[in-house]
């Protein structure tokens, strides 16, 4: 899979360091593992259940309203810490429990989860910021992020209007992209048999039957606060997903490996992993619990068959092996990765960015 890479020498051996390395120093006790998997198992389904059960109970339709908010930003964050581990095998050692504890979890979102785990995996992992390998960077026109390509006038205001895009994406995902992946021709390979499509649609109707139906129903609130609180969660909901998301990836010193005509690309894998990716906090035992090691996206792209409660001590050992050859790892606080993120679009909606970002580096 990494045969599309540059072949160095010096980087090939930089890895088998970096993976001797953490092999001999991070230790692995499987009985804390397990201690602490349960207990963030119980700790997000709890507060999930808690504010899906109050969508039942209250009369006032403010307060449903925000629990509904609560809830999607519980089960997003709940998805966050167990749906990305299950899709890379990381908690049990059956593949099949893996995957169907991550379909279950990924039907609690409204997404189809075949269709991310294919794409994120076999595509996004394999090489991140790369134009046609990179199928995260299939994005709207209306975001311009990848160096080089195509421009339009309302880019220079991306920076503004942006984050209300951001806001849209969830339903986009779960009402548009699934079905324009569904129904389209496909270039992953996968088989859309009668399995996929049982599977699609039985995600698609526990998703609005739960989320929808039921609290039409049997809450105590009009269809019409129900369909209101279904929106504004997801507008919140999305605005988090998307700017956590982009924060991996998408800051002023990620970078976006080139090809050359052949399609091969211009950097080895190891540093395709380091510099195009972006840490928040990678120390932190805190931000890792919260967002499940999406703080942690260069150790995660090394390391994806490491479950992310290893992260925090995992980097300690990754970032001292990086500055002793002199590599600096992408990092920002997680408010300073917002930032740098609209740095980011305001720099690629200069209609002159490649004149910009050359005289910046030769100062």
């Amino acid at each position: 899979m990494r045969d599309k890479h540059l072949h160095i020498p010096e980087h090939s051996e930089l890895l088998k360091t970096i993976y001797r390395e953490v092999d001999e120093k991070l230790k692995v006790n499987q009985s804390a593992f397990r201690l602490r998997i349960w207990g963030k198992f119980i700790f997000y389904s709890s507060f999930s259940v808690l504010f899906y059960t109050l969508l039942f109970q209250t009369n006032n339709p403010y307060l449903f309203i925000s629990y509904f908010i609560f809830y999607g930003l519980t089960v997003l964050l709940f998805a966050f810490n167990f749906s990305h581990d299950f899709s890379h095998n990381t908690i049990f050692k059956s593949k099949k429990l893996n995957n169907l504890c991550f379909t279950l979890i990924y039907t609690l979102v409204g997404a189809h989860a075949e269709a991310w785990k294919e794409r994120h995996v076999g595509s996004h992992h394999y090489a991140p910021n790369v134009k046609d390998y990179d199928s995260d960077l299939n994005i709207t026109s209306l975001i311009r992020v990848i160096p080089k390509s195509e421009y339009h006038w309302y880019h220079r205001f991306q920076h503004f209007y942006a984050p209300f895009a951001y806001t849209s994406y969830s339903m986009y995902w779960i009402f548009i992209k699934d079905f324009v992946i569904l129904f389209s021709k496909d270039t992953y390979n996968q088989k859309k048999d009668f399995n996929y499509h049982l599977s699609f649609w039985t995600q698609k109707a526990v998703y609005l039957s739960y989320l929808l139906a039921l609290p039409i129903l049997f809450s105590n609130q009009a269809w019409q606060i129900v369909i209101i609180a279904f929106i504004l969660m997801h507008l919140i909901q999305s605005l988090f997903l998307l700017l956590t998301f982009f924060m991996t990836h998408h800051v002023e010193k990620t970078e976006y490996p080139e090809t050359d005509k052949n399609g091969y690309i211009r950097t080895s894998w190891l540093m395709n992993q380091v510099k195009s990716s972006n840490d928040m906090h990678p120390f932190s035992e805190t931000a890792n619990f919260i967002l499940g090691g999406f703080n942690n996206h260069i150790a995660h792209h090394i390391f994806p068959h490491y479950h992310h409660i290893y992260y925090p001590k995992l980097n300690r050992i990754l970032y001292d092996i990086l500055l002793r050859n002199n590599i600096t790892p992408n990092q920002t606080s997680y408010w300073g990765g917002i930032l740098s993120h609209i740095n980011l679009l305001k720099l690629r909606g200069l209609k002159k960015e490649k004149q910009f970002t050359t005289i910046a580096k030769k100062s």
